[in-house]
């Protein structure tokens, strides 16, 4: 394993940032979807790692499919885990759905305003590889909106869908993701992991239930290295959260000035070929005059030069 820019600092974050952010084609908070198509393709696959992101990372800016869409592409992020409220709210609006309650237009629906959002979105050179539906599972939900749930995540070209961490959830959920074909992911902060999480019974419902696995909230609430959860649980990885965070439950922090072990994960995943992509999910406080699509686009400088690209 290569163990390349150990040390690499907010310092050189910044002057690799500087000179991504001089040369962006767009920039300022909200731009239409017809600039997001018009700035080049996006790539954010780095020697052989995919690099994403999250759509919560943009929850200080106005949050439409179109706005976040904007906002990823400006970044250069080819693909993305896409909040389920944006998703609905745009196939809604698609589908003249707004005269109904969420729930009524949830067991009604066509695909057809989620065909529409998956078009839009990769005829802009960006995959929606998650949608995150943080409820799905969860008590008292209708086996028909769980059905939904998986409908729309097929629409969209995805290959999971994300929630927390819950035994029970991965119980009722395992047998149906495995009839879709479709992994639950199982998302972590700091509270509710432990190295021995993944060795017990939550993933033994369903072949389909994975990890969606936090590194910074790994390493802030273990005080241990993620890397070798990557290493014993690769095969039931669905994606990783990027995050940079300080142990004993320290606070968030630019890339490269916390504990977690980015660059050693990233670096791991490019000499060992692992396909799941790895998005940033920006969580640090954003600096006075900056926003949060240009330090996006910093954490993916930062992985760049973590993976030699």
């Amino acid at each position: 394993m290569r163990h390349n820019h150990p040390h690499l600092s907010r310092r050189t974050f910044l002057a690799g940032s500087a000179a991504l952010a001089a040369t962006s084609m767009v920039s300022g908070r909200s731009q239409t979807t017809a600039a997001a198509a018009s700035v080049a393709r996006p790539d954010s696959k780095f020697n052989g790692v995919q690099i994403g992101v999250i759509t919560y990372s943009f929850r200080s800016m106005p949050g439409s499919a179109e706005n976040l869409l904007d906002y990823i592409t400006q970044c250069g992020i080819s693909s993305v885990e896409l909040m389920g409220g944006p998703a609905e709210q745009f196939a809604r609006a698609a589908t003249d759905g707004n005269g109904k309650s969420l729930q009524e237009w949830r067991l009604s629906a066509s695909m057809e305003g989620f065909q529409e959002l998956r078009k839009m979105y990769n005829d802009a050179g960006v995959n929606i590889h998650i949608v995150k539906f943080g409820d799905i599972g969860n008590p008292g939900m209708a086996d028909e909106q769980i059905e939904y749930y998986f409908r729309v995540a097929k629409t969209l070209g995805a290959d999971g869908i994300t929630r927390e961490i819950s035994e029970a959830a991965a119980e009722r959920l395992g047998p149906i993701a495995d009839r879709h074909e479709i992994m639950i992911g199982l998302h972590n902060h700091a509270q509710n992991i432990s190295p021995t999480t993944y060795d017990g019974p939550i993933l033994s419902h369903g072949k389909f239930l994975g990890i969606n696995l936090d590194i910074g909230h790994y390493v802030a609430g273990t005080n241990l290295p993620s890397l070798p959860q990557i290493e014993k649980h690769h095969d039931r990885i669905l994606s990783l959260h990027l995050k940079d965070r300080k142990k004993d439950n320290g606070p968030n922090t630019p890339f490269g000035e916390g504990d977690t072990d980015i660059i050693e994960v990233l670096q791991y995943m490019a000499s060992a070929g692992l396909k799941f992509p790895a998005d940033i999910e920006l969580e640090y406080r954003i600096p006075e005059g900056s926003d949060a699509v240009q330090e996006v686009k910093r954490c993916v400088q930062y992985c760049r030069e973590a993976l030699d690209a």
